[in-house]
């Protein structure tokens, strides 16, 4: 009964997922062709494909995806790396953190748009600009969660560890460690995201490679079916990026409740 449950649940997903799309595209064609609303402003879904399938054979197209991914996988590395370091050491010293969240607040408040046009002058039209947008807005949320995980690790079961006389590296790799690993993975899957809206922001507003500025020239040349096939394309590069990030925690924190599910209390 519980692998049939189990089962059930994890095929969910894949059913719910087609019907939801099916209803959302025929409720969009319904839409179009009832209002004869004007393709170059919204067109129907079958216009948008046939761009989608133009896009996708054109190999330019692979080089902007590729380069948007570079972007993000970079940012995203670097405030993965800076987000642990930061989190762990603000979480263990309540003081500095304490001294420190006026400014990092401060940071995070700064509209990121308003500093394209500085990483521009400073770093170029290239990557770096790019890279470093993607860093910033997906700093916060690793930073924050790994905080919140090296907090979360009672001082009773610090206790336990000192009373079997634990090494202190037997009491992080043993404790610590596993008690912070699934707020890292909570951040990371909230940082990828964010790493990649920095990207496309990044290249939007300063770029000439990258799906973002794909998107700025089919908006230029008024070619609305290519605009959506683009947007399309990024949604799915989101995806693949985030259901990569879900899918290392089911090998480094297999023994978690979010990867095997939650029992249910009454069985």
């Amino acid at each position: 009964m519980r692998k049939e449950r189990s089962r059930s649940r994890k095929m969910l997903p894949w059913l719910s997922t087609p019907v939801i799309l099916l209803a959302f595209f025929g409720a969009w064609e319904v839409f179009v062709r009832a209002s004869g609303i004007s393709e170059l402003v919204l067109p129907p879904p079958a216009k948008v494909f046939e761009s989608l399938r133009t896009v996708v054979e054109d190999p330019a197209t692979w080089g902007h995806a590729r380069t948007t991914a570079t972007e993000t996988i970079g940012g995203f590395l670097i405030a993965l790396g800076t987000g642990v370091a930061v989190g762990v050491v603000l979480g263990k010293v309540p003081w500095l953190e304490l001294s420190l969240r006026p400014v990092i607040v401060a940071s995070q408040v700064v509209p990121k748009v308003a500093l394209i046009p500085l990483f521009v002058i400073w770093f170029g039209f290239g990557m770096t600009s790019k890279v470093i947008m993607a860093a910033m807005l997906a700093f916060f949320p690793i930073m924050l969660n790994v905080q919140l995980g090296v907090r979360s690790v009672e001082s009773g079961q610090r206790e336990v560890m000192r009373s079997l006389n634990a090494s202190r590296w037997q009491t992080f790799t043993h404790l610590e460690l596993k008690s912070t690993m699934p707020y890292v993975f909570a951040g990371m899957e909230v940082g990828i995201v964010f790493a990649i809206i920095g990207t496309i922001v990044g290249e939007y507003l300063g770029g000439s490679e990258g799906l973002g500025y794909l998107v700025v020239r089919t908006l230029n040349e008024l070619d609305a079916p290519a605009l959506f096939a683009t947007i399309i394309l990024l949604s799915v590069l989101g995806l693949l990026l985030y259901f990569v990030v879900n899918g290392l925690k089911r090998f480094v924190i297999p023994w978690h409740e979010s990867v095997y599910g939650r029992q249910d209390v009454n069985r």
